[in-house]
Formats: structure tokens, sequence, C-alpha cells
């Protein structure tokens, strides 16, 4: 009984409090200024045509690295629970006909899609994220139709590394040019794309950042779709 009055004078409290919060709310009025600023100033400060983007690279650029850290240690996670001391290629059937013609005709396409995804991320909807998970479904789509199909890791994992330096590298140049990290150096010290905007080359790093994100999401998904399709061999070393 005691438990049930507490209980109840705690929901009076949180209700009441809530409450008092919700009523200093201008419900109906513009108070977005935050939002405001960057629609009115995007292709001024950063030369991008899609404010999303921009803002999601250039104003909250260093948010985006550390979602792409956190991409990376959940792919080192998943490597790290699947390994083992000897691996081979689970053992699965040769996919159809159908699925491996498929593959191999529409493979290119999909990888070209993807990478126009993330290179022209600052004209459309898109970026290194959508970019990058497309074309990992590209490799998916190759363990799906040959059961002997592996990635290339001595290429990949380098391709991996050399991606998230790449990103850091820039905003290590930002900090040395404009005192902090991730400063558009490309676009306000140098003003190089200020008579293209609208066009591809445009929008100081940020396609330069989407092309290294799109590159680093795709090689760390597809090792994921990797180590998922790998198991441990029993027997004798």
């Amino acid at each position: 009984m005691v438990k049930r009055i507490l209980a109840i004078i705690m929901l009076l409290i949180v209700g009441f409090w809530m409450a008092n919060a919700l009523s200093g709310v201008p419900f109906g009025e513009d108070k977005m200024l935050v939002g405001k600023y960057y629609l009115e100033n995007v292709k001024e400060q950063t030369g991008a045509v899609n404010a999303v983007t921009a803002v999601v690279v250039n104003y909250r650029g260093f948010d985006t690295l550390g979602e792409v850290t956190v991409l990376f240690i959940a792919s080192t996670g998943v490597g790290a629970l699947l390994w083992r001391k000897k691996k081979e290629r689970t053992a699965k059937s040769e996919g159809s006909v159908v699925l491996r013609t498929g593959s191999r005709i529409l493979l290119p396409f999909i990888m070209l899609f993807g990478a126009y995804i993330f290179i022209h991320g600052h004209l459309t909807p898109g970026g290194g994220f959508p970019g990058g998970a497309t074309i990992a479904t590209a490799f998916l789509m190759l363990y799906l139709a040959f059961k002997d199909y592996e990635i290339e890791h001595k290429v990949f994992e380098p391709i991996e590394g050399l991606a998230g330096v790449g990103y850091v590298t820039v905003g290590l140049i930002g900090l040395a040019i404009g005192s902090y990290f991730l400063f558009d150096w490309i676009w306000q010290t140098w003003g190089w794309g200020h008579e293209n905007i609208g066009r591809l080359l445009s929008a100081g790093f940020i396609p330069i950042i989407y092309t290294l994100i799109g590159i680093k999401v795709g090689t760390e998904l597809t090792g994921i779709v990797d180590n998922m399709v790998r198991e441990e061999v029993k027997g004798n070393d």
C-alpha cells in the first residue's frame, strides 16, 4: 500500500513538472532559430545545394565522424565475436543461374549507382552512408550467388583504413588552417567552388568527405557480411 502511495505521489510530481515545463512552450510560433540559420546561410557558407547533407558533413561534421567510428567499432565487434583460429566459407549451395547471371550484369551498375549517391550528396538526396550501403549490397549479392566467393581482404582492409585516415586528415588540415577541426579550408580559404554552386565541383570539402565516408561505410559493411558467412572448421588444424 505504501509503495502504491509513493508511486502515485511520484507520478503527480513528474506530471506537474512536465505540465509546468510545457506550459511555457509557444506552440505554433516559429522558434527554429538554428534551422532557419542553416537554410538561410547554407549556400553562402558551404556552397551545397542540399541543406540536409551540408548540415551532416559541414555544420555537424564532427558528429558524423563519431557515427563512422561507431560503425567501425561495430564492424570490429562482429569480427571479434565471429573470429576463429581457422575459418572457411560456410557450406552452401550455389545460386541459381538467374542469380549468378544477374549478379554479373548488375554488379557494376549497383556500384556505379552507390558511387553516384555519395559523389552527388551535396546536390541531391543521398550521401556517404546510403552510397556505401548500396555498394555493400553489390558484394552481398555476390555472396548469395557464388558459394566460393570471398572479398580480397588485402585490398579491402587498407582501403577502409585509408578512408578513415583521410577523413581525419581533412579535419586536421582545417584545424591547422582555421583553428577548429573540420574547418572547410577548401571553401572558406581557397574559395574553390564559389562560381560552381549547383554543379558537381562545388561545396568545398563536402564531396571529398562524402566520398571518404562512402568508401569506408561500403568496405566496413562488406566486411561485416564476410564475417557473418564464415564459420569454424571442425577438425584437425
